[in-house]
């Protein structure tokens, strides 16, 4: 396996220019505090012996019923609580899903840029990721898709908004995608860990108002992004009983059970934190759409390909330099530590992934501004 994109970046970082304040812009972790409520919350349930217990392996009964009604209503779709279980963390519902589905020499469709993690997990277990190309919207086809698939084929991976690029996948692209696992007997998997961070405020899609969804549908979430508590390491998958019975032998023997303070914590943000959860939605969306809009007017090579989410995804100018070199030389030079669209997949090096988890508007007039003297030295 290669080393975690995040751990390469690490080594920039160390290299990173001294005579400027370091411009952090390289992980999607929000080190914003999470709302002082919860941490009130927290510290008073630490207090009770029965936090350091198991929990059940499926997640405690209250969040699962919380985390079914907020599908309920986020998706305007009936939701129930036997088909939601508890991860420690979305990327553990990915892995749990991924060994359910799949055995060594297998297959998974994955649209390009992807999430580097995916793929090395696939990877892992001896599945080979199928890339689909992305549009200049950077949109998969559905039709590339169906072209795609083979009788090793297990799955189709969607992350929307997606993750490096920030692009709304439109509920009538995920419809497509749906009907064609359906009919392929395939699974649709959906990260949608970024969710709260879209500027429409209807449901992402509709695919939960169908009788069937839980036959093909496997939905994944993170509660690291929209509360701020990465650390706490709690995500969910909603899918059909049988497929969470499998994913639940395969936890037994990785984490057992989701982390029980993290769990409490978690059904205190859905019962306690709606507000605050919408205030600092806004306060991502402005910054990254403000970045966006920020470099589009700057006097810079730079394009803006797509934006969303926590991501501004750059074109770089440079035909001649790999996205990698493009970006030790922005940590090195110019103190600004960003991922490479090489991270991404195969036919990125053009790009650059910023995320903006943890800057403010001031801080990206500085990135601005330090864009626009790179180019100005060319």
């Amino acid at each position: 396996m290669i080393d975690s994109p995040i751990t390469q970046v690490g080594r920039w970082k160390s290299r990173a220019a001294s005579h400027l304040p370091l411009i952090d812009v390289s992980q999607a972790a929000p080190t914003y505090p999470p709302a002082q409520e919860l941490r009130d919350h927290i510290a008073f349930q630490a207090q009770s012996p029965a936090t350091a217990t198991y929990t059940d392996q499926q997640g405690i009964l209250p969040l699962r019923e919380a985390l079914a009604r907020n599908l309920t209503t986020d998706y305007d779709a009936p939701v129930a609580a036997y088909q939601v279980a508890v991860t420690a963390g979305c990327n553990q519902a990915f892995c749990l899903a991924m060994m359910a589905l799949t055995e060594p020499g297998d297959e998974v469709l994955v649209p390009l840029p992807s999430y580097f993690n995916h793929d090395m997990w696939l990877r892992s277990q001896d599945v080979r990721p199928v890339y689909l190309e992305p549009g200049p919207d950077m949109m998969p086809d559905p039709d590339d898709a169906a072209t795609a698939v083979t009788p090793a084929t297990r799955a189709i991976v969607l992350v929307t908004p997606n993750n490096p690029t920030g692009a709304v996948y439109p509920p009538a692209l995920l419809e497509r995608f749906f009907e064609l696992a359906k009919d392929r007997g395939l699974a649709l998997v959906i990260d949608e860990t970024y969710r709260e961070f879209r500027e429409d405020s209807d449901p992402p899609h509709r695919l939960f108002a169908r009788s069937d969804w839980s036959d093909t549908l496997i939905h994944l979430y993170s509660f690291s992004k929209a509360y701020c508590m990465a650390g706490y390491r709690i995500g969910c998958m909603a899918t059909n009983p049988a497929l969470l019975r499998e994913t639940l032998k395969i936890a037994d023997c990785v984490a057992l059970c989701p982390s029980h303070i993290g769990q409490l914590a978690a059904n205190f943000c859905l019962e306690h934190l709606d507000d605050w959860k919408r205030e600092y939605r806004r306060t991502v969306r402005d910054r990254v759409a403000y970045a966006a809009r920020r470099i589009r007017e700057a006097n810079t090579d730079f394009e803006v390909a797509s934006y969303g989410g926590y991501f501004v995804y750059l074109r770089h100018p440079w035909t001649d330099r790999s996205s990698a070199a493009v970006g030790r030389s922005l940590a090195e030079d110019h103190g600004i530590l960003c991922l490479a669209g090489s991270m991404f997949g195969p036919g990125q090096d053009r790009y650059l992934r910023l995320a903006f988890a943890n800057v403010d508007l001031p801080v990206i007039d500085e990135l601005v501004d330090r864009l626009e003297s790179l180019d100005a030295v060319g």
